[in-house]
C-alpha cells in the first residue's frame, strides 16, 4: 500500500518520503507485512500509547498521523467489483474520537534581542565561513533550514538583489529581496563558488547538511542555546515587534493565506518587501552591534573663556 501511495503522490519531497519510510521501518516494524484490515481501532489506540512511552509523545503522534494519511489513501484507492471502498473506516479516528492524542506543546524558543550580540560574537569564533553565512542567512531572511541549504546560484539574482526559493514547504516558488547586508554576504560567497550551491558541502548531496558542531561551538562561546529553527522564530518575532503589516509578514514567511478572502486580492511584488526586509536586517544588526543603533555626533566642548559675552 505504501508503494502505491508513493506512485500516486508524485509531488512528495525526498525528505518527506524518507521520513515516512523511517517511521514505517522503525515505528511499525511488526505491522509492515500485516493486511490493512488487521489493524483495528483497538490496536491503534494501544500502540499509540506504547509508542508514547517507548519513544516520546511527539513521535507517537507523528507515527499515527502518517498511518492515518495512508489509510485515507487506501480508502480512496482500493475498491471491490461494485466500486465500494474496501476500507470502510480509518482506525486512527479512534484517537480523535476518544481525545487520546498526546498534547505536545509547540516550541516557543528563540534568541532574544539582548542575546543577539553575544550570539553573533560567538558566531565569529568559527573559521567555517560557509556555516557562518548559512546561519546568518536563515536568521536575517527567516528561512527554513532546508530552503537555505538547497539554495542554488542560478536562483540568486545579484543584479536585481533578489533570491528565489524553489524547494519550499508549500511547494510554491518564493522570491525575496536581499537587504544590503545579505547582498554583500552573497556577493562574497559568489567569489568562492565551488558548485551550484550557495552553501556547498562535502557530502554526496553537494550542499551543507548538518551544522550541529558549529552550533555547539557558538553556544559554548556565547552562552546562547539555540536550534536552527530558533533562528526562523527569532526573525518572525522581531518582524511582529516592528509592526510590519500582516500581509507583508506572511509574504516574507511564505505562509499561505488561503482562508483570508482579502489576501486573495492582494498581489505583493517583491519590491514591496524590500523596505520591510531592510528594516528587519538593520534592527537585528543593531542588536548584534554590527552597526550603530543611532548616529553619533561629536560635540566639541567649549571653555568659558571662548564664550562671548553679549554686547
Amino acid at each position: 500500500m505504501f508503494k502505491d501511495y508513493l506512485k500516486t503522490r508524485k509531488t512528495l519531497k525526498e525528505k518527506t518520503i524518507s521520513n515516512y519510510q523511517q517511521i514505517l521501518d522503525k515505528g511499525f516494524t511488526n505491522w509492515k507485512n500485516k493486511p490493512l484490515l488487521c489493524i483495528t481501532k483497538d490496536r491503534v489506540s494501544k500502540y499509540h500509547e506504547k509508542l508514547g512511552k517507548e519513544h516520546c509523545e511527539a513521535y507517537a503522534n507523528l507515527a499515527m498521523r502518517i498511518l492515518r494519511a495512508l489509510f485515507n489513501f487506501a480508502a480512496g484507492q482500493y475498491e471491490d467489483a461494485k466500486g465500494n471502498s474496501l476500507i470502510t473506516e480509518n482506525p486512527v479516528r479512534r484517537l480523535s474520537q476518544t481525545r487520546a492524542w498526546y498534547r505536545v506543546e509547540r516550541r516557543q524558543t528563540y534568541i532574544k534581542s539582548h542575546e543577539l550580540k553575544a550570539w553573533y560574537a560567538g558566531l565569529q569564533t568559527t573559521q567555517n565561513e560557509v556555516l557562518r553565512d548559512y546561519l546568518l542567512l536563515i536568521l536575517l531572511a527567516g528561512l527554513r533550514r532546508q530552503e537555505a541549504a538547497t539554495l542554488k546560484w542560478p536562483d540568486v539574482d545579484l543584479a536585481a538583489k533578489t533570491f528565489t526559493l524553489v524547494k519550499t514547504k508549500n511547494n510554491e516558488t518564493h522570491t525575496l529581496p536581499l537587504s544590503d547586508f545579505l547582498y554583500n554576504l552573497l556577493l562574497n560567497r559568489k567569489k568562492n563558488q565551488t558548485n551550484d550551491y550557495v552553501f556547498p558541502g562535502n557530502g554526496a548531496a553537494g550542499h551543507i547538511i548538518e551544522p550541529r558542531k558549529l552550533m555547539a561551538q557558538v553556544t559554548k562561546a556565547s552562552g546562547v542555546h539555540f536550534t536552527v529553527h530558533d533562528l526562523r522564530r527569532t526573525f518572525i518575532t522581531i518582524v511582529e515587534s516592528l509592526d510590519i503589516p500582516a500581509y507583508a509578514l506572511k509574504r516574507l514567511m511564505n505562509h499561505k493565506m488561503s482562508n483570508d478572502v482579502t489576501a486573495g486580492y492582494i498581489i505583493v511584488d517583491v519590491e514591496r518587501l524590500r523596505k520591510p526586509m531592510q528594516l528587519i536586517t538593520d534592527y537585528i544588526l543593531k542588536c548584534m552591534e554590527v552597526i550603530e543603533s543611532a548616529e553619533i555626533i561629536n560635540i566639541q566642548s567649549t571653555s568659558k573663556d571662548q564664550i562671548k559675552k553679549p554686547l
